[in-house]
């Protein structure tokens, strides 16, 4: 038997999304959110089909009523409703492996990073999926171990790069300690090699150090990464530590890394005075395009470029996300990509 777990890059069904709603925490914004909702679904619509979980049926009307609005095939849309807490698929959508060339589907426990908001609602969402029938006939295994899909990043060939801060938080499985968990990830994600990083953390961020906003892969061999030049920012130490972290890992055949620094905004703050995690290394890869967010500031243009050198063979669609940074994610956090072959017909 063969497992892994597939890269990003890799064909995809179709994106989820959790839409969000005036019962949760974007209340207060959601006029302000929810265009930039629209903007990404419209983009995965274009390339691929777009699943967005709804509250309930006068939720999935209005939701209907939004994407009609934005000229999205209605025949690349599936709105299912279920009750949701927030927004972050990211982290309460299932997470895909490839078996025996089959898919997979991994539902682990969402505990809102470790008890910080709540997730009751969240985290029956991917079981809620699959007894609707979304994707199809392919088995759910219900895994009782605390995991976000923003926590892990893949090159599709058996690496897996990952944070202490996060996956070994005591909130999330007290006790666990790392020789365990790379026990637990090589038997149920198939992981062969475990790259850990110990620096690096955006003021703002309620997850401890999820991967997808610090490091991301582009191809097996390449790294982009959060940098951070400003030495005045919160962020530059960890961040200044984290990029001395990546020149010192090699890749599974003993070389560095080509590693693409992407620069930071300049600090974004709430009403409260409070920096916002406004991270570049956030962005999407979906059939033939990146969407990239970005944040109406001056290092925008210079991510695109760095995005597009990374990522030659595909279109790079910039979003902005300055309205999803309100609530301390980002374009990543709210989907999850559904590789080819998970959805029902």
């Amino acid at each position: 038997m063969t497992r892994r777990l597939p890269a990003e890059w890799e064909p995809q069904d179709g994106v989820m999304m959790t839409w969000p709603h005036d019962g949760g925490d974007w209340a207060p914004c959601l006029q302000e959110v929810e265009p930039v909702f629209v903007r990404i679904a419209v983009e995965i619509a274009k390339r691929e089909r777009l699943l967005a979980v709804c509250r309930d049926e006068p939720h999935r009307r209005h939701v209907q009523d939004l994407l009609d609005g934005a000229g999205v095939d209605p025949d690349r849309v599936s709105l299912p409703c279920i009750p949701s807490d927030d927004t972050w698929a990211r982290d309460h959508g299932p997470i895909t492996v490839i078996e025996d060339g089959q898919p997979q589907l991994r539902d682990f426990i969402f505990n809102g990073w470790g008890g910080k908001f709540e997730a009751g609602l969240d985290t029956q969402i991917t079981s809620a999926l699959h007894a609707q029938g979304v994707f199809g006939d392919w088995p759910l295994q219900d895994i009782k171990l605390v995991l976000e899909g923003g926590g892990i990043e893949t090159d599709g060939q058996g690496t897996l790069l990952v944070t202490r801060r996060c996956l070994l938080s005591e909130t999330r499985n007290p006790g666990m300690i790392q020789e365990r968990m790379e026990t637990l990830l090589t038997q149920y994600l198939g992981v062969k090699r475990f790259l850990w990083i110990n620096e690096g953390g955006m003021e703002g961020d309620d997850t401890d150090g999820h991967i997808d906003t610090l490091v991301r892969f582009s191809d097996p061999g390449t790294l982009l990464y959060q940098a951070c030049d400003d030495l005045s920012d919160p962020n530059f130490g960890g961040l200044r530590a984290m990029e001395a972290e990546l020149q010192t890992l090699r890749d599974a055949v003993a070389n560095p890394y080509r590693l693409i620094p992407l620069p930071s905004t300049r600090p974004i703050r709430n009403a409260e005075g409070d920096q916002l995690p406004a991270s570049y290394a956030n962005f999407l890869i979906v059939n033939g395009a990146v969407l990239a967010p970005i944040y109406r500031e001056p290092a925008d243009a210079i991510v695109l470029e760095r995005l597009a050198a990374a990522f030659p063979a595909r279109e790079i669609v910039p979003i902005d996300c300055r309205p999803l940074i309100l609530q301390h994610g980002s374009l990543h956090c709210v989907t999850m990509q559904l590789p080819k072959g998970v959805l029902a017909p």
